[in-house]
């Protein structure tokens, strides 16, 4: 007989927006150690149901031997849906786009039409509802909160930094999708450089691998190379991720950096990305 095998120290439950949206699966894994007196740092990280399983494990196996490893112990929070897969397609294609969005073709015969543009919405949900709720759970440090991200979660770290910089401390992007609509976000980032009154403090990281820009060794001779080259000439996701630092990296207050992750494609790049994340948010240095 066999018995599913749970996430490590970890819990979830659903909580539904005030705007009567859909609910959320919230994931969330709390140190067992007594919290500092200023309250424990947190890491929310996006499409939780696809990697909250490698986040729990390189928290726990790291912030267990903080001296050997330079990882404190951390809050987690996850974001995702109520849906067994790794992914809803549809919810993080409006959750993640930055506004005015578009309307896309159902994925599906059946399914519903694919809208973008509630990046605004879910970072007011994030901040005004999920927070304060985390916040009753758990004593939080105010002054050290990430946010984890990649692709369309990366390309939403971004906005959410463009949009309202002092939600966070620590944002890590990887990956983002920065061509995404006709690289409006590029725009956003123009404009938040502009604002003389734009003041964020904290860091920002951009990662991508090494292979989102030109075909990985496995993928030469195969039978859909070309496609996949013209679509890393659209993309430029290295390219564009690089750029993106560069851009911010004057900005007073703000500490931007970039890394490329060797060997790595748009999803393996994922495992190496959380690692880094981890060290962003909980890093003791």
């Amino acid at each position: 007989m066999s018995t599913p095998a749970p996430i490590a120290d970890t819990i979830y439950f659903d909580l539904t927006p005030a705007s009567k949206m859909p609910p959320y699966r919230i994931f969330l894994r709390i140190p067992k150690e007594a919290p500092p007196p200023q309250g424990w740092p947190v890491l929310y990280f996006l499409d939780a149901n696809a990697i909250v399983g490698t986040m729990v494990d390189i928290v726990r196996v790291q912030a267990a031997y903080p001296l050997g490893t330079g990882i404190m112990p951390g809050v987690l929070v996850g974001i995702g849906y109520p849906t067994p897969e790794a992914y809803d397609s549809v919810r993080r294609s409006w959750d993640m786009g930055p506004p005015p969005g578009m309307t896309y073709p159902p994925h599906t015969q059946d399914g519903p039409e694919v809208r973008t543009g509630g990046a605004d919405q879910f970072l007011a949900f994030i901040e005004d509802e999920l927070k304060p709720v985390i916040a009753s759970l758990v004593p939080i440090d105010g002054k050290k909160q990430a946010i984890f991200g990649h692709s369309f979660g990366g390309l939403f770290v971004l906005h959410a930094l463009f949009r309202k910089p002092e939600a966070f401390s620590a944002r890590i992007a990887a990956s983002p999708a920065i061509w995404w609509e006709g690289a409006g976000i590029v725009d956003e980032a123009e404009h938040f450089v502009a604002r003389t009154q734009a003041k964020p403090s904290g860091r920002l990281l951009v990662m991508a691998g090494e292979y989102e820009q030109r075909l990985a060794p496995f993928q030469v001779g195969a039978i859909d190379a070309a496609d996949r080259v013209r679509g890393y000439e659209d993309s430029r996701i290295v390219d564009n991720a690089r750029a993106m630092v560069h851009r911010l990296a004057g900005v007073p207050g703000l500490v931007a950096s970039f890394q490329l992750q060797d060997g790595e494609n748009h999803m393996s790049v994922l495992p190496g990305a959380i690692n880094q994340a981890v060290r962003f948010a909980f890093g003791s240095s």
